[in-house]
Order: structure tokens, then C-alpha cells, then sequence
């Protein structure tokens, strides 16, 4: 719950991260599917904060075919980050709409920042997002957040939490993956990072480990960061997503974490990311996105 906090939405359009177009268009589908006036009808304050800015693959080179767009994608992840700092130190609860994943560099670095570096992550996610530079099979930023905000990667992702790591593994969770690059299963050994995989959940049960994965960000953190990218889900569910990975959670399972989350009192700022219009269905995907934000910030069923 955000305790009587008001809710800050901020747009960050940008698919220079993605291996296609269309995830720029994001966080205006997902405005389009009635955010703020759903929150305003849950109560909350709404403020809108616009969009940061963010360049357009066209009117940029590459660069780098290891780490595409990384120096401009950074440039969008340090204004994010001020903006998101700001957010929380004016009494807000930062919505940060992508966008695809490399966003979430900026974000966690912006509520880390407000937050004197104790932060939980949790990420909920298809993918495990933690390769570098060197193990990366595409060269695309967006599978490589998280390792940068664990303190892994190229020293020009790093920059952003200030060349050092942004949230400690003890204090992070992975949770959803079903697609792990070997590179990045390298990695979690050497963090020792905890990710409950979809054959886990349906194993132990999606309730079980959401709430251990809750228990892994609150303790000993000011409270938490929950990235949720929406391929997560089936995508029977999300259909419009860049990089739709079957057999994902439900559209119950995935409000169940979001409600779980809420149920913590310890959500400090969201982001929700990858969603392709393009990709849609009569923005379906922006619509989910927009219930499970709901879901996260405290919508109960009665």
C-alpha cells in the first residue's frame, strides 16, 4: 500500500534497448488504457509527470554492436534516475512506464539514491535480464539491467549507479524466468541470486515463492523496487510484448504477485515495461498492465 501516498506517473519511451520497435509507443498505450483515472478512482492523488526524454533508433548509430545504444540508453537512465529521486522526495510513489527493460537501470538507481542505497529488487520477469557485455548472444541493453544493477557489466551501464552496484544480491529476487542464457546462469552461481523459476512455481506453488521472494527484498532494506516485465505472462494473456516466451504466469498469478506486493506495505516505486503496441490486441497488454499496477498499489477484489 503507498499509505496515503500520492501516485507519480512518468514515461520513459525508449526501444533503443529492444531488438525491435515498438515499445517506445509503451507508455502511451498504457495512459491510453485509463491509468490515472483508475487510480483517481481508487482514491489516490495522481500526478502526471510526462515523459523523459529518450532518442529515437533512427536518429542514432549504434555503436557498439556489443552494447547497442548503451551510451545514449545511459544518457535516458540518468535523467530517469533524477526524475524518480525527485518523485520520492516529494512524497510520491513513483509508476514508471516503459519503455523496455534497460529503463530499469535508472529507475532502481533513483530509488536506491532516495533510499541511502538499502533497496530490495524484485523482478519479475521472462527473462533473467543479467548478461554483459561479453555473454550477450544479441548486443540489445534490455538483457542486461540487472546484472548492471548488481554491479556486473560494462563500466558504461554501471555509470549509472555510480560505478558501483546498485542493490545487493542478498537483497534482490528473481522471479518467472524461463529464459536463461548461459552466460547469465554462470552468474547467478557466482551471486548466489535467488530465482524461482516457472517449473518452481509450479512445483512449490506461485503463492509460496512470491512470498519468500517478498520476504528476500524487505529484510533488512527501507523497502523495495518491483520491475515487472509484462512477458512474464503467458502470452495468451500479453500478447503484445517484443519477445513473448510460452508458458508464462496466468493473468490470476500475476495479480496475485501484485497483490502480494501490495500487501507488504514496502512498495517504494514500480516500473512496467515492454509492452508493444504494435505487437497488441485491441491493447490488451496495456489494459493487464494497467490492473496489475492497480493490483500493486493496493486494489483488493472487496
Amino acid at each position: 500500500m503507498t499509505d496515503g501516498r500520492g501516485v507519480g506517473i512518468l514515461g520513459v519511451p525508449l526501444d533503443l534497448g529492444a531488438g525491435r520497435r515498438g515499445t517506445d509507443m509503451g507508455p502511451s498505450a498504457i495512459r491510453f488504457a485509463g491509468l490515472a483515472e483508475r487510480l483517481r478512482r481508487l482514491g489516490f492523488t495522481v500526478h502526471d509527470h510526462g515523459y523523459v526524454a529518450a532518442a529515437a533508433p533512427e536518429t542514432r548509430m549504434p555503436g557498439d554492436e556489443q552494447l547497442r545504444f548503451g551510451r545514449e540508453i545511459v544518457r535516458t537512465c540518468l535523467r530517469l534516475r533524477d526524475r524518480v529521486k525527485w518523485i520520492l522526495g516529494s512524497g510520491e510513489t513513483p509508476v514508471i512506464l516503459g519503455g523496455d527493460h534497460s529503463i530499469a537501470m535508472g529507475s532502481v538507481a533513483g530509488t536506491a539514491a532516495h533510499a541511502g542505497g538499502k533497496v530490495g529488487l524484485l523482478w519479475i520477469d521472462a527473462h533473467a535480464d543479467l548478461n554483459t557485455r561479453e555473454t550477450s548472444p544479441s548486443g540489445n541493453v534490455h538483457g542486461m539491467p540487472f546484472a548492471a544493477l548488481l554491479g556486473k557489466g560494462d563500466p558504461t551501464l554501471l555509470a549509472i549507479g555510480g560505478g558501483k552496484p546498485v542493490v545487493s544480491p542478498r537483497h534482490a529476487a528473481l522471479l518467472g524466468v524461463r529464459d536463461v542464457d548461459p552466460g547469465e546462469r554462470e552468474l547467478i552461481r557466482k551471486l548466489g541470486l535467488s530465482v524461482y523459476t516457472m517449473k518452481e512455481l509450479d512445483e512449490r506453488g506461485t503463492g509460496t515463492c512470491i512470498r519468500e521472494a517478498l520476504a528476500r527484498v524487505t529484510k533488512g532494506t527501507k523497502g523495495f523496487h518491483l520491475s515487472f516485465d509484462m512477458d512474464v505472462l503467458d502470452p495468451e494473456y500479453a500478447p503484445g510484448v517484443g519477445t513473448p516466451v510460452p508458458g508464462g504466469l496466468t493473468y490470476r498469478e500475476a495479480h496475485l504477485a501484485c497483490e502480494l506486493v501490495a500487501e507488504t506495505g514496502k512498495l517504494l516505486s514500480m516500473d512496467v515495461v515492454e509492452v508493444n503496441p504494435i505487437l497488441d490486441e485491441r491493447n490488451r497488454t496495456a489494459d493487464l498492465a494497467v490492473q496489475l499496477i492497480l493490483s500493486a498499489l493496493g486494489k483488493r477484489i472487496y
